[in-house]
């Protein structure tokens, strides 16, 4: 069974993105949440640092959005191609 590509990666933009945007929510309205998570993203996104700022909220969700889309396009792609076919 092959992957639908396109689904899969909007799928995977919009857990990923949820998921930093809770924590980045979370540490900006309620101090230090998720403090040690967020300075490891701000080592992987370029511009982004890890601070209590509605700004800084939407730029890590952005990149996040974006990774998790191409993240899971290629994981889509991969699998498809390295899919063997029913005998």
């Amino acid at each position: 069974m092959k992957f639908d590509v396109k689904a899969l990666a909007f799928a995977c933009a919009i857990l990923w993105g949820g998921a930093v945007l809770a924590v980045s929510l979370a540490n900006c309205f309620c101090g230090n949440y998720g403090q040690h998570f967020l300075e490891l993203l701000s080592s992987f996104y370029p511009g982004y640092h890890a601070v209590h700022s509605l700004g800084e909220v939407a730029i890590v969700t952005l990149y996040a959005i974006a990774d998790g889309l191409i993240g899971g396009a290629i994981f889509g792609g991969l699998y498809n191609r390295l899919l063997k076919p029913a005998a």
